[in-house]
C-alpha cells in the first residue's frame, strides 16, 4: 500500500527527513535559517505530505525511497564510552595517588610510634604528585566540556 499525503509520518521518516535535510545543508542548498526552520517545521509534522513541502523545492528527493537513517544510539554510546574510560583513567590514578600516599603515611607514623615523629616527608611525595593530578583532572573536565 503506498503511503498518501494524508498518511501519519513516523519518526523513522521524519529522521529520514531530517538527514536529506542536513546533506543538502552541507552541499550549500539552504542557508542556516531556511535549515533551523525547515527542522523545526519537521518536528511538528504529522503527515508524508507536510515531510514533501520541505523537501519539494529540492533536487531528488522521493520521501519513500530514502534509505533507512542509523541509530544514533551507537555514536552515543561511544561518545559516552570514550567519556568514561577518560573518567575511570583519572580516578584510577587517584586511587594509586591515594595508596601509594597511604603507605607512605604508614611508614612515617611507624616509624614516629618507635622514637620521635620525623618530619612530616610523605607532603613530599603526595603533595607535588596531587597538584599534577588535580590539574589533569580540571583541565580534563574543561576539555571534555569544551567539545560539547
Amino acid at each position: 500500500m503506498a503511503a498518501g499525503p494524508e498518511m501519519r509520518a513516523s519518526d523513522g521518516d521524519r529522521d529520514k527527513v531530517a538527514s536529506v535535510l542536513r546533506e543538502h545543508y552541507a552541499q550549500g542548498r539552504l542557508t542556516t535559517e531556511e535549515f533551523d526552520e525547515r527542522l523545526e517545521q519537521l518536528y511538528t509534522s504529522k503527515t508524508y505530505g507536510e515531510l514533501a513541502v520541505l523537501t519539494s523545492d529540492l533536487p531528488d528527493v522521493d520521501l519513500r525511497r530514502l534509505p533507512e537513517v542509523p541509530s544514533r544510539a551507537p555514536e552515543r554510546s561511544k561518545a559516552a564510552e570514550g567519556k568514561n574510560k577518560q573518567g575511570k583513567g583519572m580516578a584510577e590514578a587517584w586511587a594509586v595517588w591515594a595508596t601509594a600516599s597511604g603507605v607512605n603515611w604508614v611508614i612515617w607514623l611507624i616509624i614516629g610510634l618507635t622514637g620521635d615523629f620525623p618530619y612530616p616527608w610523605p607532603l613530599w611525595v603526595m603533595g607535588p604528585w596531587g597538584v599534577v593530578l588535580l590539574v589533569a583532572t580540571i583541565a580534563g573536565g574543561q576539555g571534555r566540556d569544551r567539545k560539547r
